[in-house]
């Protein structure tokens, strides 16, 4: 199966970073995995600090000070995420902090693709990992990058369309995004990843760990064909572990049925605030920052990118 080895194959694919991305990334708050959830409001954060009960999250047990940290915060009923990454900088008897070293909302296409908030509770979910994973609707995607920093990525799509098993590897394909590729740029000078994989209506969590690689083979992107586009890329995860828990935190948050989202939280106004917070200086930037000035502008922008580009 061919690979992609280098930054450079994977941007001949999957397009260039736009550099007007990294505006959106503050560094404050405006390879494992484990959930956390609650009520709203159960974690909390100020400044470069994030705090987080311990009760609310899932096998708390392995979390160790001074680790990588990446998260994807969820709001229910609202499309677009928030992905914080960090350090965890202590844990008392009872909370888990954490030093965020960047912050940035997330677009909504992975929610948008996976219909993920139009489920009702109770879903059963499957007992074994194959079947688990081609009924799964969203995956969050645990790479680390040549330093050791951890990034967490929402992969979304129709059941039997996200992921499936092949023996002993894991298969998933990329679809149009944002075009940050920070995962899939970590996955080629650090091949371990960790996944989440999540079943609307469930609260059972599929997690996989092993190495991974990336591949523009035909055949391979062909299984994820959706409205007769097949991807530009697919991911390829031999997989060294993997175990199907019963989630707590999931039981916790209660997201379904899923209200509608806050009507104080603006996706398009918090993408424009950051970008606004940034501390870059280039010309692209400049215009950037201007660009966002215009009002509704930003709105309009995703509301076409979200329609046009989903696939």
């Amino acid at each position: 199966m061919p690979q992609i080895e280098s930054v450079a194959g994977l941007e001949a694919i999957v397009g260039k970073k736009a550099p007007a991305l990294d505006m959106k990334e503050v560094d404050h708050i405006g390879p494992a995995s484990l959930a956390g959830g609650g009520t709203a409001g159960f974690a909390s954060g100020v400044d470069k600090t994030l705090r987080s009960p311990r009760e609310n999250l899932d096998e708390n047990a392995s979390i160790q000070a001074g680790a990588p940290f990446g998260s994807l915060w969820l709001v229910p009923g609202m499309n677009e995420s928030l992905r914080i990454n960090g350090t965890v900088k202590g844990i008392s008897s009872d909370s888990v902090m954490i030093d965020v070293t960047e912050c940035y909302l997330h677009c909504a296409k992975a929610f948008l693709r996976s219909a993920f908030w139009q489920a009702a509770p109770g879903k059963d979910a499957p007992s074994e990992a194959p079947d688990f994973a081609t009924a799964a609707r969203l995956m969050a995607l645990g790479t680390l990058d040549s330093e050791g920093r951890a990034d967490v990525s929402p992969k979304g799509d129709p059941a039997e369309r996200l992921m499936r098993f092949d023996g002993e590897r894991l298969l998933f394909a990329a679809r149009p995004g944002n075009r940050r590729t920070d995962s899939f740029r970590n996955i080629l000078v650090q091949p371990r990843v960790a996944i989440m994989a999540l079943i609307p209506g469930a609260c059972n969590v599929l997690h996989v760990q092993g190495e991974a690689t990336l591949t523009d083979d035909l055949e391979t992107r062909a299984l994820f064909e959706v409205q007769d586009k097949v991807p530009k890329l697919a991911i390829e995860v031999r997989v060294t572990d993997w175990s199907i828990t019963s989630s707590q935190a999931l039981q916790s948050a209660q997201l379904w049925p899923a209200p509608p989202p806050p009507e104080d939280l603006k996706p398009a106004k918090i993408f424009a605030e950051h970008m606004r917070l940034s501390k870059q200086k280039s010309l692209s930037a400049r215009m950037a920052k201007a660009a966002v000035s215009v009002p509704g502008l930003v709105r309009r922008s995703l509301e076409s990118d979200y329609e046009k580009n989903l696939y």
